[in-house]
This record gives structure tokens, C-alpha cells and sequence, in this order.
């Protein structure tokens, strides 16, 4: 995905473009802002515009060298830095993601300190392929223990080609000492309108497929793309966190979709909580999943499946 294509959040995608068109890219980022802004999918599109090369391919037609990008220039998404980095399998794009302990699967999730050493061990290297080396780290929050102050280490010393992305929530999840070493770019919520259009389009896609079946459900997501697919993931996010307030009897005032309350209260009712939180943990796989290059129709397909046999 091109930054082109990032919607709702002109600010970010501005700042950005400028860095490309400058050539003066930090190297450090934080990209800071709610959850469903498009923060991994604009690190990601980011990303692939500074890992591609465009041009020839070295060796190709000739035997001649692949010409350099200009700086400033879009991604060409036709290069064989594009294609590995849309398919998150660029040798010099590492994705590093909070991860339960080795010992215990079900633990909690966290960014420790191997994770940042195995990131420092890496940086040390040169770019394998591309101009530079660049480090996606995604809830960078949920770093723990002497993980910040390692991080910290290799924000004052950088590597050279080095870029770091941090995504996180808010700038103060972090230690202020990390923040200020890095180039803060807001993201603002989505729109309550776009919001609004995606849970209705998510309600409309799940009630068919209750209907219809699984048949339906394949036609629907073929053509699915990745932003899409995030959005619809959000969207049943939040349907099974009203269940879980519905069936809690919580006001409808504290519901996403507010004007459902009784709807959502009668479809509470053919769930237990158990199920209800299983189906909320499937999402968190779902949205983490498809920042990894799991595809977005296959991702969607679960979780569909899932809800179509129990929401009534």
C-alpha cells in the first residue's frame, strides 16, 4: 500500500511526504495515536516507499545495474524492494511485536528485552538489499523491564541506514527520554462518520453471511484489501465489546453503537462471556495478523465464521 492511500489522516501522510521529498528522513519515528487510526498501515506504506529501489533490477535485461531512485519519488510498487516489502518478507524490514513468554503461551504479551537485543544485533548489520535498514516495532508500549533503557541505547548511538518506527497510543506510554529522540507523528481517530459507515458495513457483511453461508462469505472477501479488512476487524472488535457491556447490563450510553442497546442485548443473550472474550481475542489475532502479511481475506474469513454461528 502506497502512502496515497492512506485515508483520514492528511496530517501524518503530509509530514511524511515531505521527509521522502527532502531526503531528510529521522531517523527515529513514533507514531502515536488510537488504535484503528492507521498507524502499522502507514508505518508499513512508509516503509515500502523507503525500501523501494524502482527501476531494473540488477542483473535483469542486459546485465545492467539498477538504476538508483530519485529522492522525493513515489514508490514504484513494481521493483523487487516493493514486492518483498508489500509482502512483508523484505530482508531489510523487521517487524518486531509484543509476544508471550517462551514458557507460557497464554502470558502476558511484552516487547523484552531479547526482542530489543535481537533489534541491536540487527542494526549493527548492513542493508542486505535496500539503502537502508528499517525496524517496525508495533504496540512499543508493551516494552517491559530494561527493554526501554536498551532501546534507549540505540536511539542516542543509531546505526547508520537505520530507521525506527515506533506505534504506540499515547507519547506518554513511554519513557519521556525515548519520545524525545524520536520524530512524533499524530494520528487522529478516525471519524465518527467513517466509524459509523464501517460497523454498518461490518452488520450488513455478517447478517448475509448468516443468511446465505460460507459461498457468500467467499464472494464477499475475494477481493478484499488490507485497510478494508482492518476496518471491518475493528468494527467486530467493538460489536463483541457492546456484547460484553449488553450482557453485563451496562447502560447504552457506554456502547459503541448506542442506538442497538436492545438489539444488542437480545444477540448477547445466545453467548457466554467466555465466548464473548475468546471472539475478542481472535480480533486482537486478527488486526496483529494482518499488520504480518497474512491475507486480509483469509483473516476476515475467520472471524465471520466464528461470529455467523453464534450471533442471532
Amino acid at each position: 500500500m502506497a502512502l496515497d492511500a492512506i485515508r483520514d489522516q492528511p496530517r501524518a501522510v503530509a509530514l511524511l511526504r515531505r521527509a521522502l521529498a527532502t531526503d531528510r528522513v529521522a531517523h527515529a519515528y513514533a507514531f502515536v495515536g488510537p488504535t484503528g487510526a492507521g498507524r502499522m498501515t502507514t508505518a508499513l506504506a512508509f516503509a515500502q516507499a523507503l525500501l523501494c529501489t524502482g527501476g531494473r533490477e540488477a542483473g535483469a535485461v542486459g546485465g545492467w545495474p539498477e538504476p538508483r531512485r530519485e529522492a522525493g519519488a513515489p514508490p514504484c510498487g513494481r521493483c523487487q524492494g516493493c514486492r518483498l516489502a508489500a509482502a512483508r518478507v523484505h530482508p531489510d524490514l523487521h517487524l518486531i511485536a509484543p509476544t508471550p513468554p517462551e514458557t507460557n503461551p497464554k502470558g502476558a504479551r511484552a516487547i523484552r528485552i531479547d526482542a530489543i537485543r535481537g533489534l541491536e544485533r540487527q542494526a549493527a548489520l548492513r542493508p542486505v538489499m535496500a539503502p537502508r535498514k528499517l525496524f517496525v516495532l508495533d504496540e512499543a508500549e508493551r516494552m517491559t523491564g530494561e527493554a526501554p533503557q536498551a532501546f534507549l541505547k540505540t536511539l542516542e548511538e543509531p546505526p547508520a541506514a537505520t530507521v525506527l518506527i515506533l506505534v504506540l497510543p499515547r507519547a506518554r506510554a513511554l519513557p519521556a527520554t525515548v519520545i524525545s529522540r524520536c520524530q512524533v507523528v499524530r494520528f487522529e481517530p478516525r471519524s465518527a462518520e467513517a466509524a459509523v459507515v464501517a460497523r454498518a458495513r461490518a452488520r450488513t457483511l455478517l447478517a448475509e453471511v448468516r443468511a446465505e453461508g460460507a459461498d457468500l462469505m467467499f464472494s464477499r472477501t475475494e477481493r478484499l484489501d488490507r485497510e478494508t479488512a482492518e476496518g471491518l476487524v475493528d468494527a467486530y472488535w467493538l460489536l463483541c465489546r457492546d456484547l460484553v457491556l449488553a450482557k453485563a447490563g451496562a447502560p447504552a450510553l457506554l456502547l459503541a453503537d448506542a442506538a442497538r442497546a436492545v438489539e444488542l442485548a437480545r444477540e448477547a443473550e445466545a453467548w457466554t462471556l467466555d465466548e464473548l472474550l475468546q471472539s475478542i481475542d481472535l480480533c486482537r489475532q486478527a488486526r496483529q495478523a494482518l499488520a504480518r502479511n497474512v491475507a486480509p481475506r483469509l483473516t476476515l474469513e475467520v472471524i465471520l465464521s466464528r461470529l455467523a454461528l453464534r450471533a442471532a
